[in-house]
């Protein structure tokens, strides 16, 4: 009937600067995260925050991190490829 748009959106992370005026582009019900070694920066519905494999991402994330990082945002401590792999599962539901 129409199109859907992607899931997870991408854009890179380069400074605070940066980091304010891009929280203003998040539409309601999604939620921005960092992923990997070069902190990327992902848009993803919020609904993933419920999934069971979405939900071992985020208890890793508190066992690195605690619930006090200095970034500010919801970091997640596993490579790129593992967090596509498991939003792209997601993607589906």
């Amino acid at each position: 009937m129409g199109f859907r748009s992607p899931a997870i959106r991408r854009a890179s992370f380069t400074g605070s600067s940066q980091s304010s005026s891009k929280a203003i582009n998040i539409a309601k019900g999604y939620v921005a995260v960092y992923v990997g070694e070069r902190m990327k920066r992902f848009v993803i519905p919020m609904t993933y925050l419920n999934q069971p494999s979405f939900q071992d991402l985020l208890s890793q994330a508190e066992e690195e991190f605690g619930y006090n990082h200095p970034m500010g945002g919801l970091t997640i401590p596993c490579t790129e490829d593992v967090f596509l792999h498991v939003t792209s599962r997601l993607n589906g539901l």
